[in-house]
């Protein structure tokens, strides 16, 4: 009795020991145990995406891959490979399995080795989250409780699901999501059963058992994880047998990029990072949405760069990057070529290549990838020889003029054949947005994105040339002028006390039409009658009405300068300020995100621009509306004027009279649309800026090296012609570029022209002094006012009388 008695009080002491020693370890790891709220909010360090407004991938960022996954939409087979494979008995045991524990530790009793083992699905979780994988017996406890508390805050289905999309799978991949894009490219209910037992062999060993790396390995883990699959009947034999036979199919997937977009998708990475901090941004899983349309975004991008080769053509053939071998010494061979251009960087689109041999009129050249193309004379013909950024060599005859065995020079692919190519020395811009809302359809900041990240599109500031006349015209329309007035269009030579020196602002060209109407004077971008006009209005005045469209206080100098576009601004800016005339008068804010959702596809926010509204909405809905910084009137006038800038005018019945300086967009064939040309002095920086009523769209094109030229080229290279356009301007260096890149955005859009508001009136008037006319001839046209604007007096015929007393006809211009 006295020893049963012994024995019950050493048991009553060991249990009590060893509930103290429970409870001295529960408080000892307390500390690490997850809240709640932690347990439930747990961040999966998901990667950023970028998308296309119409869906298509730009970019991800963060370093972990990761495509977070519920529960329901994981297929079964794959649930029964993880369980049969980590935890048969998951579903059954409370967190801890300790028929699990108690075969560890007889593993570790009989070796003396501390090897890992026991760890339930709850368990790994615990660790992964919580714990660092250090082997000690302590982790091994915090484990234990961890994994206790989480089966009493999560169910069953949360706790798994929480597992499948945390688990390490090897590959930067996280989650079994992310495992079936990075090693086959599919999404879960995609995969083979051999493919999902290769993903639920990767925990033990994401490393050493990646399909990729060590595939015998990984064939090896794969089939155990189906045995076991047999074994628990949650696959037949047959479809064991059929598995286990499978090839090895696993590659590499990166991110499915599907449309490069660098420069509006770091616009997005930096938005992201300001607003949440740099951790949450690259790892909360954000799916964010941009303004862009994939096939116009892609429109942009390709104009830019192909209008950056004309202008490089134009200029003439730099030479090769280097010379392999001359004449003299001995060729190298196929593969010593390639290896040569190994380390060559090649940024898109161009190719580097080595010339190997030269006909009379082509070229054979070998590529970096090993592939042997020729350059037939039509991708030769344009190079001229460069000799400065004026001057340029005769036109080659042969190819043997341009290239010689040995050179390593860059091609580009186009449509039908390779063409011998060159680096671009300028750089450009382009900016697209919806100016009813300021919405961004498309932003290229550059050449290539991996040459430079800077963000010409909204980081350079330029001066904007004759870009800024149309601002400076609607401060006129402000204080009294119309489009029917006179202003004289003649050289200015005016004496600079400051200076010591005479300013003689001069046209470009240099022609000079006396009297002109406001009209022609904005459409053939009379420097003169700009500088005028801000005399007329006043310094400070037209400053001051400049500021209503968004520019910068400090980017609008006050000097006469000012009317001829001394102001320094960026493309974007300029065509938020563009599109003012536009939308009648509203200035938007440009935005380039319209949705934010989180890594499963909910909505977090969206846009909610403020847009132009008509008068109506601006009774009922003035908070949705968008401030009004000019009167509608005002803008229709301007961008009227703007409209003769592609269109011409004199007479529209006659088709007589003169030509607008961006008669070049007449080549769409719309005559919905407006624009104006812009080139500083020296044509250091060229624009063009051009809309209808949807879509706007502001080109700039210049060297980052601000203050050099543009310079001079030869005229129509590819033809192999002599002449010499001169100077680059606006309209041959940056409106190219908006024409083909407006020729894709206007595709099947209905003409959408600026439509005149209401408080104007449409009189005929004499061409020639801009006061009422009743002639119905090639002298006169109608021309629209602001009501009580219109001239009250008619013009004198030759004979010195009015021919008519009657009220002048009214008539819409559009």
């Amino acid at each position: 009795m006295t020893l049963l008695r012994r024995a019950i009080q050493f048991l009553i002491a060991i249990s009590v020991l060893a509930l103290l020693t429970l409870i001295s370890l529960y408080y000892y790891v307390k500390q690490d145990i997850p809240s709640v709220e932690v347990l439930r909010d747990v961040q999966l360090q998901t990667p950023m995406q970028v998308f296309t407004q119409d869906g298509k991938l730009i970019n991800q960022f963060g370093e972990k891959r990761r495509i977070p996954v519920k529960i329901d939409d994981i297929p079964k087979p794959l649930l029964q490979a993880f369980l049969a494979t980590e935890d048969n008995r998951f579903y059954e045991h409370f967190g801890v399995d300790p028929i699990g524990i108690i075969r560890s530790a007889i593993v570790l009793i009989s070796t003396g080795q501390k090897k890992q083992g026991a760890s339930t699905i709850t368990m790994q979780l615990a660790r992964n989250f919580f714990l660092t994988r250090e082997k000690a017996y302590i982790r091994k406890v915090k484990e234990i409780f961890i994994a206790l508390h989480i089966e009493q805050l999560l169910t069953k289905d949360e706790i798994l699901e929480l597992y499948l999309n945390k688990i390490e799978l090897g590959n930067r991949a996280f989650g079994i999501g992310a495992a079936a894009q990075v090693y086959y490219g599919k999404d879960l209910k995609e995969l083979t059963l051999a493919q999902m037992a290769m993903i639920a062999g990767l925990p033990k060993a994401p490393s050493a058992l990646n399909p990729i790396r060590n595939p015998t390995r990984a064939k090896l883990r794969r089939n155990v994880v189906l045995s076991r699959m047999l074994k628990e009947k949650y696959i037949s034999k047959a479809q064991y047998d059929e598995a286990r036979v499978a090839p090895i199919t696993a590659k590499f997937h990166g991110a499915e990029i599907e449309l490069y977009a660098p420069y509006i998708a770091e616009m997005v990475r930096s938005y992201m990072v300001d607003t949440y901090g740099e951790d949450k941004a690259y790892n909360s899983g954000f799916r964010v949405f941009t303004t862009v349309e994939s096939h116009i975004q892609a429109a942009a991008q390709q104009a830019l760069i192909d209008n950056l080769h004309s202008y490089d053509m134009r200029h003439g053939f730099r030479g090769p990057e280097r010379v392999l071998w001359t004449e003299e010494q001995s060729a190298l061979s196929s593969q010593e070529i390639i290896e040569a251009l190994q380390n060559v960087k090649e940024i898109e689109p161009l190719k580097a290549a080595v010339v190997v041999d030269v006909a009379e009129q082509s070229a054979t050249a070998l590529l970096k990838s090993g592939d042997y193309i020729t350059l037939p004379w039509e991708g030769l013909k344009w190079a001229r020889g460069y000799i400065s950024d004026t001057r340029q060599a005769m036109p080659p005859k042969a190819a043997s003029e341009i290239l010689s065995p040995g050179m390593q020079i860059w091609v580009r692919p186009q449509s039908e054949y390779w063409q011998l190519s060159q680096y671009p020395r300028p750089a450009s811009a382009l900016v697209s947005m919806d100016p009813q809302d300021g919405r961004i359809k498309a932003l290229v900041g550059g050449y290539s994105f991996a040459q430079s990240q800077y963000n010409r599109a909204t980081q350079a500031k330029r001066q904007v040339g004759s870009n800024i006349k149309p601002f400076i015209y609607s401060a006129a329309f402000e204080n009294g002028y119309t489009l029917a007035t006179i202003i004289n269009d003649a050289p200015i030579n005016q004496w600079d006390k400051s200076v010591g020196v005479a300013w003689r602002p001069k046209n470009s060209p240099e022609v000079y039409n006396g009297p002109i109407r406001i009209r022609r004077a904005l459409a053939q971008s009379k420097n003169v009658v700009s500088v005028r006009l801000l005399k007329g209005v006043g310094l400070q005045r037209t400053a001051d009405h400049l500021l209503k469209f968004g520019f910068a206080d400090e980017d609008i100098n006050r000097s006469e300068s000012l009317a001829l576009g001394s102001a320094a601004i960026t493309p974007l800016e300029m065509a938020r300020g563009m599109s003012t005339f536009a939308n009648g008068g509203h200035l938007i804010e440009p935005y380039f995100i319209s949705e934010l959702q989180d890594a499963f596809g909910n909505t977090l926010g969206q846009a909610q621009p403020l847009i132009a509204c008509d008068e109506e909405q601006l009774e009922t809905q003035p908070q949705q509306c968008a401030p009004r910084v000019i009167s509608p009137q005002n803008a229709f006038l301007v961008a009227s004027a703007m409209h003769s800038a592609i269109w011409g005018g004199g007479s529209w019945k006659h088709k007589t009279g003169w030509t607008g300086t961006g008669w070049r967009a007449q080549a769409l064939k719309r005559r919905d649309l407006v624009g104006k040309t812009g080139t500083t002095n020296d044509s250091v920086d060229t624009w063009f800026s051009g809309f209808n009523r949807n879509v706007l769209t502001t080109v700039w094109v210049g060297f980052d090296d601000a203050g050099k030229p543009l310079g001079r080229a030869a005229y129509n290279t590819n033809l192999g012609s002599n002449q010499i356009v001169g100077a680059e301007s606006g309209a041959t260096t940056a409106q190219p570029a908006w024409v083909e890149f407006m020729k894709v955005a206007l595709t099947n859009q209905p003409d959408a022209p600026i439509e005149p508001p209401p408080g104007l009136i449409s009189t005929r008037i004499d061409l020639k002094t801009g006061l009422l006319s009743n002639k119905n001839d090639h002298t006169s046209r109608f021309e629209y006012f602001i009501s009580g604007t219109a001239p009250t007096k008619y013009a004198l015929d030759e004979n010195n009388s009015t021919p008519f007393d009657d009220e002048p006809v009214q008539e819409e211009l559009f």
